[in-house]
């Protein structure tokens, strides 16, 4: 019996998954010049692909230079933040039909930092604030022997900020870090959040005077821009202002 051979009009009639997409970048090499500017790279792309995707077949294709940060590719380790189309988002998680394809996509690092290369930002001080409200549980006394046991109710007062992937979004998009870079920001408060809350930890008094400093809590104008700029949905600003709220209070 003779293999079947499908139609050559059929396979004609068969629509392509992909379209063109424009993809306008910010580039910076500070070994070149000390001005940023925009390139456009024009690439065929299935759109329900991911921004990520798309970096991707620059590098890989048309322009190696590109440079940007992604490892996990799945939304949880944060490290492909970037402005698409003028809002924080993680290229990862954004997929290309969901941002209006017909038009140029802008591609840009995120705010507020000292930027390395490209979409690349040094991160270091955003990691240093995170260090700085100490982002442990401290205990006092002996090694316990079994586990420390914790009511559902006590896990559910603070399980929104145990989301949080330190990608930097919510600092990144804040108008009181663009201004001064010396506020902790809502990513380190709403670690800091995660341990004071947490009916195990016992340094909650000294993450609040922590944040009780001129560059704390307070610098916090409650924009919203936190909030909506989580790609994880984290009530960010919520969080802040339980955090303020302890401080007047003490009763956390």
């Amino acid at each position: 019996m003779a293999t079947p051979v499908l139609d050559k009009v059929e396979k004609d009639s068969a629509a392509s998954p992909y379209i063109t997409v424009t993809f306008r970048i910010r580039r910076f090499n500070p070994e070149v010049t000390d001005e940023a500017q925009w390139q456009d790279f024009t690439i065929e792309i299935d759109p329900k692909e991911r921004v990520l995707d798309g970096l991707h077949k620059i590098k890989w294709d048309v322009d190696g230079s590109l440079t940007f940060r992604r490892s996990c590719a799945h939304g949880i380790c944060g490290s492909d933040a970037m402005r698409i189309n003028g809002k924080n988002r993680l290229a990862c998680k954004t997929l290309i039909k969901d941002i209006n394809p017909e038009k140029p996509i802008t591609v840009e690092p995120i705010k507020g930092m000292t930027v390395l290369k490209d979409l690349v930002v040094d991160m270091e001080p955003f990691f240093q604030a995170y260090r700085d409200v100490m982002p442990f549980l401290v205990t006092s006394g002996n090694e316990p022997t079994r586990e420390r046991l914790q009511s559902a109710e006590d896990r559910e007062r603070f399980d929104d900020t145990t989301k949080c992937i330190l990608c930097a979004a919510c600092t990144s998009s804040c108008p009181v870090f663009w201004n001064d870079g010396q506020y902790f920001g809502p990513a380190a408060i709403v670690n800091a959040h995660r341990f004071i809350f947490d009916s195990r930890d016992e340094a909650g008094e000294q993450r609040l005077e922590i944040l009780n400093d001129k560059d704390g809590v307070w610098r916090c104008r409650t924009t919203f821009n936190c909030t909506d700029a989580c790609p994880r949905g984290i009530e960010v600003t919520k969080a802040i202002a339980e955090v303020k709220r302890a401080l007047i209070t003490r009763r956390f």
